[in-house]
């Protein structure tokens, strides 16, 4: 699926291109849309960044300091990890990387350590157990590398960490709790999660509608993975997974109450606070509560015959990645949402928070062609579409909406706005650090991997932000698949 970025088509071509570029190294890799892959890592304990870049020879690692200078290169060759995708990183206490290489079939990891003082690396199999049936997702947290899997036949989660050139296999188990649709028909949590697959979402990061108009979705905190099924229209159905004593505890938070009956609602955690949406032809809901004592927070309850006051931005309509087209109602913005996935998703940004609404749909489309007689011909051919509306609001740290005030672009905005006009960025990556974003990305035409630095705000002279007016910039764009970290 190609992820969507949610902002603003051009209105307007006077937009400095110019950016910041904080480092570039040659590099020339072989086939880099066939075989290239790109992985950026900071090293949280002393804020390194680690930029890994590999085709299918070699890999090439450079080491910057907190500063992006750079610091230590060493490329090595691919030894035994042909085939093979790279899916994560580790720091070891010593300092030095350790990258993971997935096999197709994700019953195998490769692990290869690099030492970069020495030029050397080593490497080692991991197996997946036999009952491992399938990976969910894998991710980085606090310099060690997690993997998230379903055991078969089992009502449970076996969470694989990796740690120091040691894996620990912790267990999460469900079989205990009860799961159940608004109808009372009862679901098992296999078939739950095999059907209603858990989407990870980014924590102080940017989540497209795509993203978070999942209905499961997973959070990753320091010492606890926040779970969230909405399944069901009538709640939101939590688990907090405690990574240290392995204890899985179940809130319940009821969704709002609609007049009419809604058949899509959804919620979005974000810094303990739990946002909840429902959705019909007649009517929009929103509420916030709080994640410990399930209190609410706020609750906005919108007709169809009502204008929607607290958005920052128009009702948008996209089809297929094309130019959003604004809706002038909201009933009509209501009648294209209500076939929809619904979602929202929130970010927070120093005191404010930045919140998309809407929904998403993706679907296959069959393109078939029939020889004489109407006899199926092996020339058809299989097409993806997709629908989405939504608007922005904007929140300050009391929960009030700030409607009158400026909207100015993120520097993921900026990041996304670059991509959009630049065509020979290749093998993009994002890294969110303290005050700033970069972006590192391969250059087919120049053969460099270059890092470009990006902040919120309007184009000002000291970081070259592209944006110089949000009236030239609107919501969606879609790019090919982009990792942050």
């Amino acid at each position: 699926m190609k992820k969507l970025v949610l902002f603003l088509l051009l209105l307007s071509k006077s937009v400095l291109l110019s950016q910041t570029v904080l480092n570039s190294f040659p590099l020339n890799l072989k086939n880099p849309l066939e075989d290239g892959q790109i992985l950026n890592v900071e090293d949280v304990k002393t804020h390194n960044i680690y930029v890994f870049a590999a085709d299918d020879k070699k890999v090439n690692i450079l080491k910057y300091n907190k500063s992006l200078f750079l610091t230590n290169q060493f490329t090595d060759s691919i030894k035994n990890v042909e085939n093979r995708s790279l899916i994560g990183c580790s720091i070891n206490e010593d300092g030095n990387p350790l990258l993971y290489w997935n096999s197709l079939d994700s019953k195998n990891i490769r692990i290869v350590k690099y030492f970069l003082e020495t030029k050397t690396s080593r490497s080692l199999n991991f197996d997946f157990p036999e009952s491992n049936e399938y990976i969910i997702t894998s991710f980085q947290k606090n310099n060690n590398f997690y993997v998230l899997a379903k055991e078969k036949s089992q009502q449970h989660l076996l969470l694989y960490e990796f740690k120091n050139g040691n894996c620990e296999i912790k267990m999460f188990d469900f079989s205990g709790f009860k799961f159940q649709t608004e109808k009372g028909q009862n679901l098992t949590f296999n078939s739950l999660i095999r059907y209603y697959p858990i989407q990870k979402m980014e924590l102080n990061d940017f989540n497209p509608l795509d993203k978070a108009s999942n209905i499961n979705k997973m959070y990753v905190l320091d010492d606890h993975i926040i779970l969230t099924f909405d399944y069901s229209f009538k709640k939101t159905q939590v688990f907090d997974l405690n990574i240290k004593t392995l204890e899985v505890t179940e809130k319940n938070f009821d969704q709002p109450v609609s007049l009419k009956t809604s058949k899509t609602s959804n919620s979005f955690y974000n810094q303990n606070k739990l946002y909840q949406i429902k959705a019909n032809s007649e009517e929009f809901l929103f509420d916030i509560k709080d994640f410990e004592s399930g209190k609410v927070i706020k609750n906005i309850s919108i007709s169809k015959n009502d204008t929607i006051r607290f958005k920052n931005s128009p009702l948008f309509l996209q089809t297929n990645n094309n130019k959003p087209q604004e809706l002038k109602t909201t009933a009509k913005f209501l009648k294209q949402l209500t076939d929809l996935s619904v979602g929202v998703s929130v970010l927070e940004n120093r005191k404010n928070s930045y919140l998309t609404f809407g929904g998403y749909v993706e679907y296959i489309v069959s393109n078939f062609e029939y020889g004489q007689n109407n006899f199926y011909d092996a020339g058809n051919s299989y097409y993806s579409q997709n629908k989405m509306v939504f608007f922005d609001a904007v929140m300050n740290e009391n929960n009030d909406f700030l409607t009158a005030a400026k909207s100015e672009p993120l520097a993921i905005d900026n990041i996304f706005y670059y991509l959009s006009t630049n065509k020979n960025v290749l093998l993009q990556n994002i890294v969110k650090l303290k005050d700033y974003s970069i972006l590192s990305y391969y250059d087919d035409t120049q053969k460099q991997f270059i890092i470009r630095k990006f902040t919120d705000g309007f184009i000002r002279e000291d970081n070259g932000n592209p944006i110089m007016n949000k009236s030239v910039f609107s919501k969606p764009a879609s790019f090919g698949q982009i990792k942050t970290h």
